[in-house]
């Protein structure tokens, strides 16, 4: 399925919460979470872009786990700046590749799998002007999250952690 969605991987976190250990490197199904969710996001199709951290991840085991996965490219940012880092970025790249949306898709969510993905862009190519979330089971919003194009300035414009929490809930 070829589409016009570019899918963020927003990899520049710190683990701070593993006491030292790195989340996005611990094994889910055989190969690492990172590899895993990103390798699910490009068969989708769509075109994924991960950021990690400069320098830290640069060349580091999260930047081996990416080694030769197709429909990739890495990027980096600064994890001071948070979540809006990421989405500031992701933003940029989905306009200047043309993209009429952006997914962003949080990499430490093993149940996501390449089917939802394709399931959120089927929905999105249905209705391009609205932003669509993905739910829990029990129907509270969750990840991941389709960002049109109309909010791409928005969101290069968003600051601090918290990420496109504002956005997100003026379009419900």
């Amino acid at each position: 399925m070829k589409t016009d969605i570019l899918i963020l991987v927003p990899a520049a976190g710190a683990s701070s919460r593993m006491h030292g250990r790195d989340k996005l490197l611990e094994c889910v199904g055989g190969e690492a979470l990172l590899r895993r969710q990103v390798r699910a996001a490009g068969a989708s199709g769509a075109q994924v872009l991960v950021l990690v951290t400069l320098p830290r991840h640069a060349a580091g085991p999260r930047g081996e786990q990416l080694d030769a996965l197709p429909r990739l490219k890495v990027a980096y940012v600064n994890p001071a700046e948070g979540m809006a880092a990421s989405l500031r970025a992701g933003a940029a790249a989905a306009r200047a590749a043309g993209a009429r949306g952006l997914m962003v898709l949080l990499p430490d969510m093993p149940d996501i799998e390449t089917g939802d993905v394709v399931r959120m862009i089927e929905a999105f190519a249905k209705a391009p002007d609205r932003c669509l979330r993905a739910t829990t089971e029990d129907g509270r919003p969750g990840h991941p999250v389709l960002f049109p194009a109309r909010l791409f300035p928005g969101l290069e414009a968003v600051a601090g952690d918290t990420g496109g929490r504002d956005m997100l809930a003026a379009e419900t």
